[in-house]
């Protein structure tokens, strides 16, 4: 199980003041009188109705931040991303800001261009001109936190360690250093350990096509609408929920590197199972370094079920570290 009691001890109650550059991730804008109705055909979840943030202020809760998948036709995540609505005023048309993994955004922003035909709504990759930025901590120090009207800022959902409730801001802000950011190695590991504690997943370029969003819990932590349209592969992830026909979850785990490079332990790694070596049992989704305990790696791993049942699961081949399962931070909806 995750050191947590250690992770407090380190960096938990001090985290900076200054938000940190998250240089792996990428913002989308989809701006026009079309735009909503032009990303509800396209995504997992509902984007109507979605509240209003205007500049200076953050959107959060369900009402006005909400996780989105982006399938191919086969059901599969191309990609996953935070969205909230930011028109730039009050008499402004829509503006949808997406925060996503910044190697998939251009790709994402392209094919979703290829589908705006004659909606007036326009696709927008500002992942080169806008930099992306997070800060954590209590959630008065969040919501204490001082926008500049230029922001586009959506708070994620609390992370709970150790029986502490973390809130989480994304920023994004025009031009590259707008503003003043903590660079430190150790504000981005404990960003990207929060991420991983969270248990919600994020598509990067390593993982594209890799899952049905059930596989990877995305059904469990609201990213997907089933009362909703059609979208990209809506017939495939609605049989997998109905017909009960999937076999694979994501999971929380751990490992202790025992000199093992970070690098190896990436999204898109495979995971063996000992019984059986010829065969992938599963994939690393994310993974961080615990702030806390240096010798430990973090990770939410995509794992066949009954490779859980007896046996151990190997990181890389089965002459890997074996991965410890952590319980999840939220309960499974039942297939």
């Amino acid at each position: 199980m995750t050191n947590t009691s250690q992770i407090q001890k380190n960096w938990l109650n001090n985290p900076s003041s200054l938000p940190c550059n998250l240089s792996q991730w990428g913002l989308i804008l989809v701006e026009g009188p079309d735009a909503a109705s032009f990303l509800q055909n396209q995504v997992t979840n509902s984007v109507l109705g979605l509240k209003r943030t205007f500049p200076g202020a953050m959107a959060q809760g369900f009402s006005a931040a909400r996780l989105i998948g982006y399938c191919s036709p086969k059901g599969r995540l191309l990609a996953s991303a935070w969205i909230g609505l930011f028109p730039s005023d009050e008499k402004a048309e829509d503006r949808f800001a997406l925060f996503i993994s910044k190697d998939i955004a251009a790709s994402t922003a392209k094919r979703l261009s290829m589908y705006v035909l004659r909606s007036k709504a326009k696709v927008i990759d500002l992942s080169a001109e806008w930099t992306v930025s997070a800060l954590y901590g209590s959630d008065q120090q969040i919501s204490n936190y001082k926008l500049d009207n230029s922001y586009i800022s959506l708070r994620m959902p609390d992370v709970l360690v150790n029986d502490q409730s973390i809130a989480r801001l994304l920023i994004a802000s025009p031009g590259n250093n707008a503003f003043n950011t903590d660079d430190s190695k150790d504000s981005f590991d404990a960003w990207n350990e929060l991420e991983v504690l969270s248990a919600i997943p994020r598509i990067v370029q390593a993982t594209q096509e890799q899952f049905v969003p059930q596989m990877i819990n995305f059904e469990s932590v609201a990213g997907v609408d089933f009362k909703k349209g059609c979208y990209p592969g809506q017939e495939i992830v609605a049989r997998s929920q109905y017909r009960g026909a999937i076999k694979r979850r994501l999971h929380l785990a751990h490992f202790n590197n025992d000199g093992l490079n970070i690098s190896e332990a990436m999204p898109g790694a495979e995971l063996f199972h000992s019984k059986d070596p010829s065969q992938p049992a599963g994939m690393v989704v994310l993974s961080a370094l615990n702030p806390g305990a240096p010798e430990q790696i973090d990770l939410q791993v995509e794992c066949k079920l009954e490779a859980l049942l007896d046996g151990e699961i190997h990181l890389g081949s089965t002459e890997g570290p074996v991965l410890k399962i952590d319980p999840l931070p939220y309960p499974l909806i039942e297939i």
